[in-house]
């Protein structure tokens, strides 16, 4: 979802928050954007901080749409509970700003369905966090583009390529960081996944770095993907058009929780 669509989101949540305790509000709605993240909820240290994380939820959720759009909309259906004198955003509202940012969908309770004639792109990514050097921002949005433009292009495996070559950028990132049991000292994919797992075994992370791992192993694999170490002639199957999209929108997903998380371990430095 673009940004512009979030702010509006958080504007009205902002609006709703008037209505009571501000931070009692502000969790309400950050429950509701952890659950559509799979990340668990807990209750931020001050207002502020409620409101700081209420955005980092919102934006992680919103590299999917309809999660972020369902996630918005039973936060505010239920957030009136027994009072009839508090407001929340109703679906037309809600169907407002979808249509003023051009998002392909609509609510029409208790459905989110597509909206006519919109076309579907591909999922966004989050954007990196200030906690990454400057430099790796303007390589990974280049090569984000570059994947997009591959895609357009009918260059499914390519497009596949340039997203697990980000991958394993991002991943270095997490090189030197401490994770609350070690610093993280691998130097290689593999290695760095390897560590960031036996650091959070049980959590959304762990599961997360697992099925990246899966992922990134098939599509490695000259029987599965063929796009890292070339396609078995006998077994491999290419990657059609329709895969290639399906791969890079995981890919991309995958990306935007990973900046996330980055993000966090970054701040205990």
């Amino acid at each position: 979802m673009p940004s512009g669509a979030i702010q509006d989101c958080i504007d009205l949540i902002m609006k709703v928050a008037t209505q009571g305790d501000r931070q009692e509000v502000l969790e309400h709605f950050k429950s509701y954007f952890c659950s559509a993240t799979g990340a668990a909820h807990s209750r931020s240290s001050s207002a502020s901080w409620a409101e700081t994380d209420l955005w980092t939820y919102a934006r992680v959720a919103a590299t999917n749409a309809p999660l972020f759009i369902e996630a918005f909309y039973d936060a505010c259906q239920s957030f009136p509970g027994d009072d009839a004198d508090r407001f929340a955003p109703d679906a037309g509202m809600i169907n407002t700003i979808l249509a003023k940012h051009n998002i392909g969908f609509e609510i029409r309770p208790p459905r989110l369905e597509p909206r006519e004639n919109a076309a579907v792109s591909v999922v966004p990514v989050a954007e990196v966090p200030p906690t990454l050097a400057e430099r790796a921002v303007d390589i990974l949005q280049a090569s984000l583009s570059r994947s997009e433009e591959l895609l357009s292009e009918r260059r499914g495996r390519e497009a596949v390529q340039e997203g697990l070559w980000l991958l394993e950028t991002v991943a270095t990132a997490f090189r030197g960081l401490d994770t609350g049991v070690d610093k993280v000292d691998g130097k290689y994919f593999n290695e760095i996944v390897k560590e960031l797992r036996r650091a959070k075994v049980g959590t959304t992370l762990d599961r997360v770095l697992d099925w990246m791992t899966m992922l990134h192993g098939y599509l490695s694999s000259p029987s599965g993907g063929g796009v890292r170490h070339g396609l078995d002639l006998d077994k491999g199957v290419p990657i059609s058009d329709n895969e290639a999209r399906l791969f890079c929108n995981l890919i991309r997903s995958y990306l935007s929780f990973l900046l996330i998380e980055h993000e966090h371990l970054a701040r205990r430095r």
